[in-house]
């Protein structure tokens, strides 16, 4: 994964897994969607979906920084932060 994915593609992937992990249509994943009551995703998804952002991003992501986090805005903008770390 490259350290250069912008926050489109991150949002764009975001979208490709919330679709085929958890069934969510992609026109629902937006920006501002929260997580937890517009996306319906819970603590066991949210795992999940930590363990793809893993896999995406070559290196674990804290859970303590995903439990900031609310829409998938936050998820983007979280992800691009950890990339730039890298």
């Amino acid at each position: 994964m490259s350290s250069t994915m912008s926050k489109e593609e991150i949002l764009d992937w975001m979208r490709k897994v919330l679709q085929e992990q958890f069934e969510i249509p992609a026109a629902r994943v937006t920006r501002e969607a929260n997580l937890y009551q517009d996306l319906d995703i819970d603590s066991i998804d949210a795992v999940d979906l930590l363990i793809k952002l893993k896999q995406l991003t070559g290196k674990p992501i804290s859970p303590e920084v995903f439990k900031q986090v609310r829409t998938v805005g936050d998820v983007v903008d979280a992800v691009h932060a950890h990339l730039q770390e890298s």
